[in-house]
């Protein structure tokens, strides 16, 4: 309740802010609201069902999850058009009162009578880790990926995380159990998380920004082009519920995600030109993987550990997501950046190059309204997201092999649960 209650009033000072800073920090403090909500949902999940009853709570939840990411880009649209952006957050602050007070009503109390303090050691270098590898990322191309400050916020990234590891194995109650990765089949959904955020969640920005400053359509128009997608993310779990509902997790979880990779693939050899048919099929074969793979993932992700510690599974689960996303969005759009830099850089010369940070957030917008400029935009902006397409799709394949193979591993005998939330 405590993250519906800082998401909520995040957003309301979204809505409000009178500037960017202000704008930026309580997109920060939203995130912490959104990581709690996060971390705690299949818990909460696992909790509250038993038996037939988690399975169908953890379908409905897949459904909506993945529904919400794809709706995403057309509530936003109807929103930003009919009433303007700070909308798209307000909009936030009646449904967190409507889902504290469901909360609050509805909901059994569930706590770990043994927890101890945070584990703030762990904490920091993990967050530390993640912040100096996605900067490191997103500065690449414009700072040299063999400078000094890239090559030590990566490298400076990757010892935090090795550091963190060691951290963790050392704490009584460590806030990421590390050896929950011993488990087989375990690992295999962690990996299998992260890749769909990295490989597909974090591509929605860049297909929005073609539909709008590409081919042309308003938030609105974009958003409903994302329909397709939406509808069989939300509407594959469900019907998967009631008509297979003893269907194999791994399997599930490995032809969704192949799918997914399958969809990408469809959606690659986009041009300037191209209708927004071309990501038809892409979309309804990606919206159907996805709608596999989402319940597959949490379902998976609860029943690979101790009854004892799902909480800890729960939480681990979702972090890799929201890391998988956010590192997604900084790797694809180094390399769309990278692509359109060197295609605006054979057009229009020494001029082009500096537009490619532009072109990469903005696409066509970047020219400035100038038309001989704003194709030259255009081309690069597809030539960098066809890139990311193939990344992307390579990037998921990895996640369908590492669900295939990993799930499907005995695993060691159990250790001693230590962690009951």
């Amino acid at each position: 309740m405590v993250g519906v209650l800082v998401f909520t009033s995040a957003s309301l000072l979204c809505g409000l802010a009178w500037n960017i800073v202000v704008l930026d920090v309580a997109r920060a403090v939203q995130g912490v609201g959104g990581a709690a909500l996060f971390a705690t949902a299949l818990a909460l999940i696992g909790h509250e069902y038993r038996g037939p009853e988690r399975g169908g709570a953890i379908a409905i939840w897949g459904a909506t999850i993945g529904a919400a990411v794809a709706s995403g880009p057309l509530v936003g649209g109807i929103l930003t058009e009919a009433l303007g952006w700070r909308w798209v957050f307000f909009v936030n602050v009646p449904v967190g009162a409507f889902a504290l007070a469901v909360a609050l009503k509805q909901m059994n109390e569930s706590r770990d009578e043994g927890a101890v303090r945070s584990d703030l050691w762990g904490l920091l270098t993990l967050s530390g880790s993640l912040f100096l590898i996605v900067f490191g990322l997103l500065r690449g191309n414009s700072s040299g990926w063999s400078s000094a400050l890239i090559l030590s916020c990566l490298i400076g990234g990757a010892v935090l995380l090795v550091v963190f590891v060691f951290v963790e194995l050392m704490q009584e109650r460590p806030m990421l159990d590390v050896t929950l990765f011993r488990q087989p089949a375990f690992l295999g959904v962690s990996i299998a998380t992260f890749c769909i955020g990295a490989g597909m969640f974090a591509l929605f920005p860049y297909l929005s920004i073609y539909l709008q400053d590409v081919l042309g359509y308003g938030p609105l128009g974009a958003g409903v082009r994302f329909l397709p997608l939406t509808v069989f993310v939300f509407a594959v779990p469900i019907v998967m519920r009631r008509f297979a509902p003893g269907a194999s997790l791994w399997l599930q979880l490995a032809v969704g995600l192949a799918l997914v990779a399958v969809a990408l693939l469809l959606m690659y050899g986009l041009s300037s030109g191209s209708q927004w048919t071309a990501l038809l099929a892409g979309f309804i074969v990606g919206g159907i993987g996805i709608g596999l793979a989402n319940p597959s993932i949490a379902a998976a992700a609860l029943r690979t550990v101790d009854p004892a510690r799902t909480g800890m599974a729960s939480g681990v689960n979702n972090s890799f997501r929201l890391t998988g996303v956010a590192v997604g969005v900084a790797a694809l759009g180094a390399v769309l950046e990278r692509r359109a830099t060197s295609s605006l850089a054979s057009s229009l010369g020494p001029h082009g190059r500096a537009l490619g940070q532009a072109v990469a957030s903005t696409g066509s917008r970047a020219a400035g309204g100038k038309p001989a400029v704003a194709h030259a935009a255009s081309v690069a902006f597809v030539s960098g997201l066809n890139a990311v397409l193939i990344v992307g799709c390579v990037t998921v394949a990895v996640g369908a092999l590492a669900a295939a193979t990993l799930m499907r591993m005995r695993a060691p005998a159990a250790a001693p649960a230590t962690e009951s939330r």
